[in-house]
């Protein structure tokens, strides 16, 4: 079987996400498994090169992982021919402009979101993008969990009827780093280096409800600071900038509701960090990050509202598990894989740049919405858009 390399410039691997999923469980992961199989016959064998700020890091990475690459020198990195794609999951504030350069150096680019801290920028890298002739997409991991992909295959089969309604519920309880250590960095919480609950999770949320439920319509939302001081990684007290929650409603194409509360700031009484409860006319289903529980219309049970006499139901009881027919790989490692095949055979990749740009639009419109306490319509966003529409 014949051997293809695909040279991987990975932009930010030193921080959790990029270590952990990224490199680790997907790259790693599809070396160890062998590459990704084309349809040619061939195997595509990624070779990454690790890229960051922190040299002591990426050493300590590379020999921990046996990457043979690594350098604090992106611009050399770029100069490469054999390296065809750029990676990155850094800071999203110079996501923009270190995306922008790998394009003029004729890099295929795949990132994390927020694609940009603007719809503005955003679009100006969907635009160089298309302009440059690269293959470009964004990372949209939770439309590959487990749950959602079953709740999608319930969906295709007709087993909601018509769907009348999505209630989602997201978030933790993240420490205030005190009496113990936080479970996220401090920048998350300071808006002036683009933290923030809503431009994190709306888009997250953008690419569920539009590739699973409804192109998303419009948007009210109420954003807070719930927690208003934190204390950062040296111990240091600060002052809270950015919202740690958000309380959005959506309008979908069809005629769905949606609704989705995000929070840093809440303690889970739910099986899993993410939930989303789908109601339709035949039936219901309960979605976490990997596990979904169904109710059919024969199935459901005929309560009554009366608070003088004890519950007459077990309701948790009376729903079922979605059968797991198939076996699902690692979220991130799945939509990689897609990727690559994109760039080496141009399979399918629908979760482009301007599919990104679309996340950061219901983020700023929802922003807008929360300052201006009303609903706002969510304008469509075609091909060759440069500027908000």
């Amino acid at each position: 079987m014949r051997e293809r390399r695909v040279g991987i410039i990975m932009n930010g691997v030193t921080g959790r996400m990029g270590l952990n999923q990224h490199l680790i469980r997907s790259i790693l992961a599809i070396r160890k498994q062998g590459g990704v199989a084309l349809g040619d016959g061939s195997v595509l064998m990624p070779d990454p090169i690790l890229v960051g700020r922190n040299e002591e890091k990426l050493k300590a990475i590379a020999g921990a992982h046996s990457v043979a690459r690594w350098t604090t020198d992106l611009g050399r990195a770029l100069e490469n021919p054999e390296d065809a794609i750029y990676f990155d999951s850094g800071a999203t504030g110079q996501r923009e402009q270190n995306v922008l350069q790998a394009i003029s150096a004729g890099k295929h680019v795949y990132c994390e979101k927020p694609l940009a801290t603007t719809l503005k920028g955003a679009l100006a890298m969907a635009g160089a993008a298309e302009e440059a002739g690269v293959k470009h997409g964004v990372v949209q991991d939770k439309l590959f969990l487990p749950g959602v992909r079953k709740l999608r295959s319930l969906i295709d089969a007709g087993f909601f009827g018509r769907i009348l309604s999505v209630r989602g519920d997201f978030g933790y309880w993240v420490f205030e780093g005190d009496d113990q250590p936080s479970q996220r960095p401090s920048w998350n919480y300071k808006k002036e280096e683009n933290g923030g609950i809503i431009l994190d999770m709306f888009c997250h949320w953008r690419y569920v409800l539009d590739h699973t439920f409804g192109a998303v319509r419009a948007v009210s939302c109420t954003g807070a600071t719930h927690i208003p001081e934190r204390v950062d990684e040296a111990g240091t007290r600060y002052e809270c900038t950015a919202d740690d929650a958000a309380y959005g409603v959506f309008e979908l194409q069809g005629g769905i509701v949606a609704q989705i509360n995000s929070s840093w700031a809440t303690r889970v009484y739910r099986d899993e960090l993410l939930s989303l409860q789908v109601d339709g006319t035949a039936g219901s289903a309960v979605a976490g990050l990997r596990e979904c529980k169904i109710q059919d219309r024969a199935g459901t049970p005929r309560p009554v509202w009366n608070p003088d006499l004890p519950n007459p139901f077990e309701f948790r009881s009376l729903w079922a598990t979605s059968p797991g027919n198939t076996e699902f790989d690692n979220a991130f490692k799945v939509q990689w894989e897609m990727f690559l095949r994109h760039v080496a055979e141009d399979a399918p990749f629908p979760h482009d740049f301007l599919d990104g740009a679309r996340g950061v639009q219901l983020a700023e419109l929802a922003m807008t919405s929360w300052r201006e306490r009303r609903w706002i319509d969510v304008p469509e966003i075609s091909r060759g858009a440069t500027a908000p529409v």
